[in-house]
């Protein structure tokens, strides 16, 4: 599996799997099945109520000597609710405690709402005592992310933002890079959104390679250095998923995958008060 080195000299996986909408009850099998392929980078959040299956999948391939916990690289997430510098803390150790584990690899705070410089003092914290490898922010915008360096000692080694073909952060990536702050891809394939799977030009790509739609995407993530998360609870998809790194795209390939770029959001705008309310009423929700 390809690596990236982040700022703070750790060394990621560049393709991930991600547990997100996996129901609780396939959230333990799809990760061993994951681990058991080859993915090493897995990723679940507070919010995403897995987190204890995801463990459990972890452990079983662990026990089963499929890998060793040095292998893997685990992610999870901070909601808005637990943003408070205390509560981070909490929600870090509680984190830690239902999956199993004595340290996570990447925490990172999950959405650009609340007390996010509270959270961050706790993450700080718990990265210089080993209990999070690396720290970071996800759905965070190029003038947030800047912002958000600019006032902290400590910088984020990840940005996790939506990055597809239908919204391929250009401009976004340049001042990622300028701040050296890694951008992760979540939604790499647009959960489907605008026929993605049947895209002409996406599919005759493919066909030149003997490749998926899937497999162009993350190929072409992959060439742009970008850290990104698939997800699948059929191991014959994981597989396809991950058997990306025998063929590379050509110049011509990715000016037409350029034409492909919308520029917008193929899901929601975080700064839309409509989502923003949503957020705030989610957060409500999580509350009771």
């Amino acid at each position: 599996m390809q690596t990236i080195k982040l700022n703070n000299g750790v060394e990621m996986p560049q393709l991930g799997f991600g547990v997100y909408q996996i129901p609780m009850d396939q959230t333990a099998e799809a990760v061993y099945q994951a681990i058991k392929i080859g993915y090493r980078l897995i990723d679940t959040a507070s919010i995403y109520g897995n987190e204890k299956e995801t463990g459990d999948g972890i452990k079983r391939a662990i026990d089963e000597g499929l890998v060793t916990r040095k292998d893997l690289f685990i992610t999870s997430k901070l909601f808005i609710l637990q943003a408070p510098e205390e509560k981070a803390e909490k929600t870090i150790e509680q984190s830690l405690r239902v999956m199993g584990l004595d340290y996570l690899d990447l925490y990172l705070i999950h959405q650009p709402y609340g007390d996010v410089y509270g959270a961050w003092r706790a993450m700080v914290a718990a990265q210089k005592s080993g209990k999070l490898r690396a720290i970071g922010i996800s759905n965070f915008k190029s003038a947030k992310m800047i912002e958000f360096v600019g006032l902290n000692d400590v910088k984020p080694q990840i940005n996790q933002i939506e990055v597809n073909p239908w919204n391929q952060r250009v401009e976004d990536q340049k001042w990622h890079e300028k701040y050296d702050v890694q951008i992760e891809a979540w939604a790499p394939f647009a959960e489907g959104h605008h026929e993605l799977f049947t895209n002409q030009v996406l599919s005759e790509i493919g066909q030149q390679y003997g490749k998926s739609v899937g497999q162009v995407v993350l190929r072409w993530l992959m060439q742009r250095g970008i850290i990104a998360l698939a997800k699948s609870v059929r191991p014959e998809r994981m597989k396809e998923n991950i058997d990306i790194f025998d063929f590379e795209l050509s110049k011509k390939d990715f000016e037409k995958i350029e034409a492909l770029d919308m520029k917008e959001s193929a899901f929601f705008d975080h700064d839309a008060p409509q989502q923003v309310e949503w957020f705030m009423n989610r957060m409500k929700d999580t509350e009771k």
